[in-house]
């Protein structure tokens, strides 16, 4: 952060509002690489499966394409989660603007780190959470072993609403911003 967007008040850094709509779109930016990435999971998942994989009709019966991979939630999250997360940044620079950009919130500030935390935990929730799901409950994720399902979605459910909060700490400011144009 460079001395021009920061200034020291007491014992805690103002951030301005253009670093912090800067922030946000850093982190979507990388973010939704890293779920594009991600994103060959499934891929390779569904042609490994088909090549090794009895795709019979009990296979079948209970696969749907969600439900197909482990890291379709953890792709769809990064993805959709660094959208937002751009757009917020773009608000943020909106009210800039308009000339409507009012003092940011501790809440705020920390807003596009929780975002980013969240998304990031929600990704490595979903790949280690899988691995040693497997180490607990052999093959929980295709079988029916439901406490490992829950158990694994809860945890990357915690890690979503960790996202949440921050997009709702961030909506919360850009809407403090535009009520003042």
């Amino acid at each position: 952060m460079s001395n021009a967007t920061m200034a020291i008040v007491g014992d805690e850094a103002t951030v301005t509002r253009a670093e912090l709509g800067w922030s946000f779109i850093r982190w979507g930016l990388g973010l939704f690489v890293t779920g594009f990435v991600v994103g060959f999971i499934p891929i390779l998942h569904y042609m490994v499966g088909a090549q090794q994989g009895d795709v019979g009709p009990v296979f079948l019966k209970n696969v749907t394409l969600w439900w197909g991979c482990p890291a379709v939630l953890a792709e769809m999250t990064l993805k959709i989660g660094s959208l937002g997360m751009i757009a917020i940044g773009l608000c943020n620079l909106a009210t800039i603007r308009q000339g409507t950009a009012p003092n940011i919130s501790g809440l705020e500030r920390i807003a596009p780190k929780l975002c980013a935390y969240g998304l990031i935990a929600e990704l490595v929730t979903a790949g280690v959470g899988f691995y040693v799901g497997n180490k607990i409950w052999p093959n929980f994720y295709f079988e029916p072993v439901q406490a490992g399902k829950n158990l694994w979605l809860a945890a990357q459910g915690i890690s979503i609403l960790v996202y949440f909060v921050g997009v709702c700490y961030a909506v919360s400011g850009v809407r403090k911003a535009a009520a003042q144009r």
